[in-house]
């Protein structure tokens, strides 16, 4: 037998011939209205497999050795600049005290004058004229018996007031307002302290830390360590002319922890209610505390949630221990649009340094201890959990395909029993008015 003839027995497709057919206007109409269902599906399909979706995971967090970035912003009121001091600190024994390199200081009005920026030229308390640029270049002035700091632009010698305060802080002496230090008094310390005695300040920029348990704090007076206690200088804080003393009320504009999710990625979103649809909304922001009482401590204690984002086609190679080189503000942003950040929860406390109980507020019951710094801390934990969020298309190319094949098959399949019913209806109909006749 020929292989033809082997191949026949095996047609599922068995075939009539063009003579036994029959069109009629109900098929043409049903094979119209098919092939428009058709290709409204087929669209359908081939926007379902274009559609990206953020599939999250949760794994136990492996990093180690990385860090992090802490951006904010935060308005202090009733607080020059002079007086205050940002220090990091955390478990591994790192330590960061009076923070500058990233973070920016500015002066701002008294409250009774709108509270607006002083202008660039009155930034610096001391001015370029009044330091120590224009002395003998043999000039190395006296540390008063502290040790010459060591950031000195001449090495021991303290040849402004600044580099002063540095050598008292560092011996952990308290330093005042400088009267009776030479340096001090020709850059006239005391007098341009007291003319910011009415000031507020703003806060604001990024510092990188270990990304382990720590806490950061905005507190009054230069800090140092003595023995293992954490130290500031309140002196100037306390001694103060301003009626009723200063105040740690403030405003926080921003706090975050990493990157912000970038707004191409919240339009992506849109209004879903999908994980990542608030992650860009950080609790702290917005957040005002007043109070009146100079001796009065804000504690935030926030829980941190390292989380991940993947866009499509990401480098599995990325990895942020290779990001310490990198400028402040840039770490965690992959080349490919990956993100490494975090989320994080908060719940505060505040309490007076003189202790006491909360009877005002109805709790008798609840005491607060006696003594520690005035200021606004945030002492912050690490989760051993970690949010992945993954960027997938909502099915593969082959699933694609399976459900073209499917929309072709099914409507067609459809269109035929409706057509088929059609013409049955019709020929009856036919045979009973002939019959009829």
């Amino acid at each position: 037998m020929p292989a033809k003839s082997r191949f026949t027995r095996l047609d599922a497709f068995t075939k009539t011939v063009e003579d036994a057919r029959i069109r009629t206007t109900s098929g043409g109409i049903v094979t119209i209205v098919s092939l428009i269902v058709v290709m409204f599906l087929a669209w359908g399909e081939w926007q379902d497999y274009r559609r990206v979706v953020i599939h999250p995971e949760l794994i136990v967090d492996k990093g180690r050795g990385e860090r992090m970035e802490i951006h904010l912003n935060i308005t202090f009121p009733r607080v020059p600049c002079e007086l205050l001091t940002l220090d990091v600190m955390d478990v591994s024994g790192e330590q960061q005290h009076g923070v500058q390199h990233g973070i920016k200081m500015t002066r701002l009005r008294p409250l009774s004058e709108g509270g607006g920026e002083i202008d660039s030229k009155s930034l610096s308390l001391h001015a370029a004229e009044e330091a120590a640029s224009h002395l003998d270049p043999n000039y190395c002035g006296p540390c008063y018996g502290a040790s010459p700091p060591h950031n000195a632009k001449k090495a021991g010698c303290c040849n402004t007031c600044d580099e002063v305060r540095e050598a008292y802080a560092q011996t952990s002496w308290a330093f005042g307002t400088g009267k009776g230090i030479e340096q001090c008094e020709r850059e006239h310390y005391a007098e341009n302290l007291e003319a910011q005695r009415h000031e507020g300040c703003r806060i604001d920029g990024g510092l990188r830390v270990n990304k382990v348990v720590g806490n950061f704090h905005i507190a009054p007076g230069r800090s140092f360590s003595n023995g293992n206690m954490h130290v500031h200088d309140l002196q100037n804080y306390w001694n103060t002319p301003v009626q009723g003393g200063h105040s740690f009320t403030h405003h926080i504009h921003h706090l975050r922890f990493g990157p912000q999710l970038p707004d191409e990625i919240n339009k992506k979103l849109g209004n879903k209610n999908m994980p990542w649809t608030s992650h860009h909304l950080n609790p702290l922001d917005g957040t005002s505390q007043e109070t009146d009482d100079p001796n009065y401590n804000f504690m935030y204690f926030v829980k941190i949630v390292p989380t991940s984002y993947f866009p499509l086609n990401w480098d599995k190679r990325y990895s942020t221990r290779d990001d310490h080189g990198v400028e402040l503000g840039r770490f965690g942003q992959g080349h490919d649009g990956s993100l490494e950040t975090h989320q994080y929860s908060v719940t505060s406390h505040k309490r007076s340094l003189a202790g006491g109980d909360d009877a005002a507020e109805g709790h008798a019951e609840r005491l607060h201890s006696r003594g520690g710094i005035p200021g606004v801390f945030f002492s912050y934990d690490i989760s051993p959990m970690k949010v992945i969020n993954r960027e997938e298309r909502a099915k593969t190319f082959l699933g694609f395909i399976a459900g073209l094949c499917a929309i072709v098959g099914g409507t067609l399949t459809v269109a035929a029993a409706v057509d088929r019913g059609l013409f049955e209806g019709a020929t009856r109909l036919k045979k009973l008015r002939n019959k009829d006749l």
